[in-house]
């Protein structure tokens, strides 16, 4: 997967401009299928414009400000088809949570705790997130979406929505199972802590008896 094929399928749905592929790209969501920065975006558009993936057109909004609008092509459009027509690696390469717990080991298990606590409660707000959008998309209420059915057949406007509504659920259940992975590793953690044993106390001296006068 490459970020000029996610710009293209953008582009797909209707021209944007930089600030809005941005946007569509922006990771604080959390629930981007595909994030990169500004400082990825714009460089990229000038190397897809050379090589006619994409089309630039210079609007001007006000008296000064000019904004370059860009659309796929048709080479760009069939760049796209012949990507998702191919199978593509599917094993993971990098993950930095996998990575991480690799060397709780190395730290108290206290600290192991509070780190697989903390990537529960977040992958618990991303199974939210995925889902909440996967509503949206399905009852065709994102911008992009509504854009690109207006280029549809009316009759594919369930299937489209129905299938990328499935992607999100695809994130949500993702989401859901490093939830259920973290809590595993908690179990494991319970279960091969070691009990820090308290100190006894030291006894107390006996109290001495008043004689009666």
């Amino acid at each position: 997967m490459s970020l000029m094929h996610a710009i293209l399928g953008m582009l797909e749905a209707q021209p944007m401009n930089g600030y809005d592929l941005a946007r569509g790209f922006d990771a604080s969501t959390g629930c981007a299928v595909w994030s990169a920065p500004r400082s990825q975006i714009y460089p990229m558009l000038r190397k897809m414009e050379d090589a006619g993936l994409v089309e630039a057109e210079s609007q001007i909004r006000g008296t000064r400000l000019e904004r370059r609008v860009y659309s796929v092509t048709d080479a760009g459009l069939a760049e796209l088809r012949e990507w998702v027509g191919t199978p593509q690696d599917t094993t993971v390469k990098r993950d930095a949570i996998l990575l991480q717990a690799l060397f709780l080991d190395l730290v108290e298990p206290e600290v192991a705790v509070e780190v697989l606590e903390h990537i529960i409660a977040e992958q618990t707000e991303l199974v939210a997130g995925w889902e909440r959008q996967a509503d949206q998309v399905r009852e065709m209420r994102t911008p992009v979406l509504r854009a690109r059915l207006k280029h549809r057949e009316a009759a594919e406007h369930e299937r489209i929505a129905e299938l990328k509504a499935h992607v999100h659920m695809g994130g949500a259940a993702l989401a859901r199972a490093r939830v259920e992975w973290a809590e595993q590793g908690l179990a494991l953690l319970r279960e091969y802590q070691p009990v820090k044993k308290k100190k006894a106390a030291k006894p107390r001296p006996a109290a001495r008896s008043r004689r009666s006068a």
